[in-house]
């Protein structure tokens, strides 16, 4: 199945977490495996990401998504959204993680997306302070919805 994944409100370039600590070239990609992908600038007007994920029916009858893009053991599996800052010579450093929860999708819509299309999440990628969303993000601040994804 295809899950987009379309990040709204990024929060800038820079940022500074404490009096010592400054980010200069903040960008945001989705975690494959250990490693981020489809890195965004942090002033960018948007970001959006196109994903590969299989969702099964485990041995209970409850659906489980797998992937190199999802994380997490089984009832509890998520999409990583990581922020880290680039360095002139293009290695990202990490400093934040933002986690979409898969398991607060309703399974009605997942069925659906994996039957007819796929999935979208629509998230705010700035907290309500302006930084860099991080933690695990629930809804107002990603909604789940349906859409035909190429």
């Amino acid at each position: 199945m295809r899950m987009r994944i379309v990040g709204q409100n990024l929060p800038g370039r820079s940022f500074s977490p404490s009096a010592d600590e400054r980010y200069e070239n903040v960008h945001v990609g989705v975690q494959e495996r250990a490693n981020p992908v489809g890195l965004v600038a942090g002033d960018a007007d948007g970001a959006s990401w196109d994903l590969d994920v299989r969702v099964v029916t485990d041995g209970d009858g409850g659906l489980d998504f797998r992937g190199p893009v999802v994380h997490g053991k089984r009832g509890e599996r998520f999409v990583y959204v990581t922020w880290g800052d680039v360095s002139t010579d293009g290695s990202f450093r990490m400093f934040r993680r933002a986690k979409l929860m898969l398991d607060r999708i309703d399974p009605a819509l997942v069925l659906r997306a994996a039957r007819d299309g796929g999935l979208v999440a629509t998230v705010d990628l700035s907290d309500d302070h302006g930084c860099p969303r991080c933690a695990r993000v629930d809804p107002p601040d990603v909604l789940w919805s349906y859409a035909a994804v190429s």
